[in-house]
């Protein structure tokens, strides 16, 4: 079993709880769920990220910024280009949860609980880097 996959044994007293607060007040911007989501499968360029996630490619990097700060995406330079990629699965799991969460907002019977739905979103793509890394 992997160690990540354990059950959350931290208490309230926890010095991860802060950072954890830190990591939700970073992805609480819906530019960079966006991002996360549009991370899920591929390492993309700005460019390609910022069309997307309908934003300007400044805006998209001044967003990847933070992301990089936070230690959620990395940056990989090829020739001019550099492309980001998600750094683990983590990220993409807690804004699937996230957005499963906003589903219950909005629907009693969410789609994500249709048969076998919630294990397949969170599932990597196949060949995704994340897959390559388990």
């Amino acid at each position: 079993m992997r160690e990540d996959t354990k059950a959350c044994t931290f208490g309230t007293e926890s010095p991860y709880v802060e950072l954890a607060a830190e990591v939700f007040s970073l992805l609480a911007d819906a530019t960079r769920v966006r991002i996360v989501l549009a991370l899920r499968d591929a390492e993309l360029p700005v460019n390609a990220l910022a069309e997307v996630v309908g934003k300007s490619p400044t805006a998209v990097s001044q967003h990847l910024a933070k992301l990089r700060w936070g230690r959620i995406v990395r940056a990989r330079q090829e020739g001019n280009r550099v492309f980001y990629s998600l750094i683990d699965e983590h990220a993409r799991t807690l804004v699937t949860q996230a957005v499963f969460q906003a589903q219950h907002a909005v629907d009693d019977h969410p789609q994500h609980h249709a048969d076998g739905a919630h294990q397949a979103a969170e599932k990597p793509a196949a060949g995704s880097a994340d897959e390559a890394a388990r």
